[in-house]
């Protein structure tokens, strides 16, 4: 019975690692979008800085939706601006996913949230 328990505690300790921060402890600040370049060469820029307000290192999962004028999603792309590495509490780190969307001049509004949070 006693391994079974121990077995129990090393397979969910992983989750509770995970459940340390939330993405509610993550903000996303400055974000701007801007055109950059003209015709076909036209490319978005989607950016803005990732900040941990978590106690912990971790990393955070930044969600953009792309809106027409009546607020239809006309595309949406999920990015981990830190990669696999943790932000230290307070820190922040600067993202650009404007690379992951193909320009649709339907597009009018934009929002960003933050879609996931784990600790590598």
């Amino acid at each position: 019975m006693k391994t079974l328990i121990a077995s129990a505690l090393l397979l969910f300790a992983p989750l509770a690692a995970h459940a340390a921060c939330a993405p509610t402890d993550f903000a996303v600040e400055g974000f701007k979008m801007k055109l950059v370049g003209s015709g076909m060469g036209a490319r978005l820029s989607l950016a803005g800085q990732l900040v941990n307000h978590c106690a912990e290192p971790a990393a955070a999962q930044v969600a953009i939706d792309a809106k027409d004028g009546s607020g239809k999603v006309l595309q949406s792309k999920k990015g981990w601006p830190a990669g696999t590495t943790n932000i230290a509490p307070g820190q922040s780190v600067e993202f650009d996913l404007g690379r992951l969307f193909r320009f649709d001049p339907d597009m009018q509004s934009y929002t960003v949230g933050i879609a996931d949070v784990r600790t590598w």
